[in-house]
């Protein structure tokens, strides 16, 4: 199957921390592009549609919104 996606993504494993309304939830980004990501959390419930992903080991603050929602992963595209 070819690869639909405007920007190629890198598969990686790095801690990451949702960011909202003065809260913040962990998660861990198992894909990113230039464009967006997916990222896996313990539950999709109680995650906005928008938020802030921040990847201190790269040191990226990205402003994202969810595109879909699956059991225990989410893809976001950047804003």
């Amino acid at each position: 199957m070819d690869e639909q996606r405007k920007t190629p993504r890198r598969r990686v494993l790095k801690a990451a921390t949702i960011e909202f309304g003065g809260g913040a939830i962990d998660c861990s980004v198992r894909n990113i592009s230039e464009a967006g990501a997916a990222l896996d959390v313990v539950t999709p419930l109680f995650i906005p549609d928008r938020f802030t992903l921040y990847v201190p080991s790269d040191q990226i603050k990205r402003a994202s919104r969810v595109i879909w929602r699956k059991e225990k992963r989410i893809g976001v595209a950047f804003e």
